[in-house]
């Protein structure tokens, strides 16, 4: 006669016999749980790590503005979301708020709007921007922040952009320093969050 059926023929013992068979295994089973359970606690850890990385890597990125150069669109002390992964499908154009690093110490990084496009001819009258000769409307200047300088008609080398702060009369930028490389230039600003009571998109 088989195990199986003289276990059906004893019965309850049979049934005592299977529950002390699994007993040693659910012991095991016991002991093991609390390391099951670290280490998916740690495999989960490390997917949000490797993903975190890979968002601030190429994605996208929170900043703290600091200075005035972009006032009256960003005041120090806001907080942004720069896209690092826009200018991957399209161009930089003229307008864009972006973040680059600053040609004279790539360690630091500056935030100015696009003014001037490769081949573009760039010159200020009297605190006026013209580009190839004709003027931009820029509206989101404030009246306090143009000032009346000039700047002589400058063309824009191939792989490489004139960028203006909007606080025209405190802003450190292409006027001071020359044109920015296109490889310098890795996003840009699209959202303030703080303060919350000025959160919105950035234009």
């Amino acid at each position: 006669m088989s195990l199986e059926a003289r276990g059906f023929e004893r019965g309850e013992g049979g049934a005592a016999d299977a529950v002390a068979v699994a007993r040693p295994r659910q012991a095991r089973r016991t002991r093991l749980e609390p390391w099951r359970a670290a280490w998916e606690l740690l495999h989960d850890l490390s997917v949000a790590v490797l993903f975190c990385f890979f968002l601030i890597t190429f994605v996208a990125q929170a900043f703290r503005v600091q200075g005035t150069s972009m006032k009256p669109l960003l005041h120090d002390g806001d907080r942004i979301v720069v896209n690092k992964f826009v200018y991957r499908f399209q161009s930089i154009a003229r307008g864009d708020v972006v973040v680059f690093w600053y040609p004279r110490d790539p360690s630091t990084s500056f935030i100015k709007r696009v003014a001037g496009l490769p081949g573009d001819t760039v010159e200020m009258r009297l605190g006026h921007l013209y580009v190839n000769g004709r003027e931009m409307p820029e509206t989101y200047l404030a009246a306090e922040q143009r000032d009346l300088d000039s700047f002589p008609p400058t063309a824009i080398t191939a792989g490489h952009y004139f960028v203006l702060g909007d606080n025209r009369r405190g802003s450190n930028d292409s006027r001071s320093w020359g044109e920015v490389p296109e490889k310098y230039i890795y996003g840009r600003a699209i959202l303030r969050f703080w303060p919350p009571t000025q959160l919105g998109l950035i234009r």
